[in-house]
């Protein structure tokens, strides 16, 4: 998910022995955790879906499961934080001037290193609310045979920051404006990068581009927009396999393609009705059949043609809405974060809604493992959810800020059991969940 304004991803850390819990059994207390499910490297997590494997979840959620493990201080953002098996990686914007990436050491909260650079701008007066600082979750691409990681940081003035990992040291930097003449985005660069072999992927520059991820070096660049509803896209790429074909799926204010990866060539777009352009969500899959929904346009299931051709009219239609909560898609039934702050089940097959629950927060980031979803408020609460499409089920419920986070709750395995690192506006937390 992108947004508007806010932007998303969350994490934390914490070591303890806890026997059984960790994929394989028991860990020293001081044993650095390693896998897929022990890291949250981009945006909404391991496979860009919200899905988490890894030690199983607790079976309730309420205040006396979680333990506090650290806390650091920050300036205002929406990115969510990446974490990896050391490190935790930050961004904040300071007096409206500078972004800064900090990395803090994942056990301690400690600060390891800082890197920043000149980056503000003002978002619309309609938006001003939300602030105007950094929303990109950055993607952290942990290099091969040895080599060293590299963090992509995306800066609201529509510029892509590749930085060493271990020390912060900047590798190169492309500014989108000089590169193609473009304007600046009018809320800044939202899109979260996305790392593939190679490449790293951005909506940047009022279109949709491949760079070397080793060098900064354009590839390509397609679906210019000409600078479309003030050049920014809110939605971020997710790379999928539709109609036998390996693709991105590629988000912009007004159209949804499918993009190859490796030439460039666009197989597919198709029209997304939204008000304003307000196309947030990244698309989701189901059988092969993709899935968005918008503001101020409903909710739509398209299939894509094997040949690549374009989809048609959707498959269905429905007049729920989803505004800024990329949603959760499980055994063929998509869970929905309303504009209107209810939560729905539809089932993919019909585009009926299973149910629709009460009102709740504007913003809920959504991480799921089998058959429960864990979702974090805008206002700070936690909430743990059956994924069934019998009933809105809630399992338990905690707070875990006292401000608005509206980064992307983050969640990760760790010797001891299952860490929830939540950003909120201020700061970032590591929790322990018992």
């Amino acid at each position: 998910m992108a947004t508007t304004a806010r932007i998303a991803a969350c994490r934390w850390g914490a070591w303890v022995l806890l026997a059984g819990l960790v994929m394989g059994g028991a860990a020293a207390a001081d044993e650095v955790p390693s896998g897929a499910a022990a890291t949250w490297l981009q945006w909404r997590g391991p496979s860009r879906d919200g899905r988490v494997d890894g030690a199983t979840w607790p079976e309730g959620l309420d205040a006396s499961r979680l333990e506090q493990v650290w806390r650091v201080d920050l300036g205002p953002s929406y990115s969510g934080p990446i974490v990896t098996e050391k490190l935790v990686y930050v961004t904040e914007t300071r007096d409206a001037k500078t972004e800064h990436v900090r990395a803090l050491d994942r056990a301690t909260g400690a600060e390891v290193w800082q890197a920043s650079w000149e980056g503000a701008m003002t978002v619309p007066f309609f938006a001003a609310s939300n602030g105007s600082w950094i929303r990109a979750t950055p993607a952290y691409d942990p290099g091969a045979d040895g080599g060293p990681g590299r963090l992509y940081v995306a800066g609201m003035r529509d510029v892509l920051v590749c930085l060493e990992g271990d020390t912060g040291k900047e590798v190169w930097r492309v500014d989108f404006m000089k590169l193609f003449g473009s304007s600046l985005p009018a809320f800044g660069f939202v899109s979260s990068p996305l790392v593939i072999g190679d490449a790293v992927y951005v909506q940047a520059g009022g279109g949709f581009c491949k760079l070397d991820k080793a060098t900064g070096t354009l590839a390509w660049r397609v679906l210019d927009d000409g600078g479309g509803m003030n050049g920014s896209a809110f939605s971020s790429p997710f790379l999928a396999e539709i109609g036998g074909k390996r693709q991105i799926l590629v988000q912009g204010r007004e159209e949804l393609a499918g993009v190859d990866p490796d030439s460039g060539a666009v197989h597919w777009k198709r029209p997304v009705e939204a008000f304003r352009g307000m196309n947030i969500v990244t698309p989701t899959v189901s059988d092969g059949k993709v899935f968005t929904t918008s503001y101020g346009g409903g909710s739509f299931l398209f299939d894509v043609p094997a040949d690549g051709s374009a989809p048609g009219e959707p498959v269905w239609r429905n007049k729920v809405q989803g505004y800024m909560s990329t949603p959760i898609v499980r055994d063929g039934h998509a869970y929905v974060h309303l504009r209107n702050q209810r939560f729905a089940s539809i089932d993919l097959a019909t585009g009926k809604e299973d149910w629709i629950s009460t009102p709740y927060g504007k913003y809920w980031s959504l991480v799921m493992q089998g058959d429960r979803i864990l979702a974090l408020d805008e206002t700070g609460d936690l909430r743990l959810l059956r994924a069934a499409p019998a009933a809105f089920e809630l399992l338990g419920e905690a707070n875990v800020s006292k401000r608005e986070s509206w980064a992307h709750l983050a969640v990760t395995s760790g010797p001891g059991g299952t860490e929830l690192w939540v950003r909120d506006i201020s700061g970032i937390t590591a929790w322990r969940w018992k």
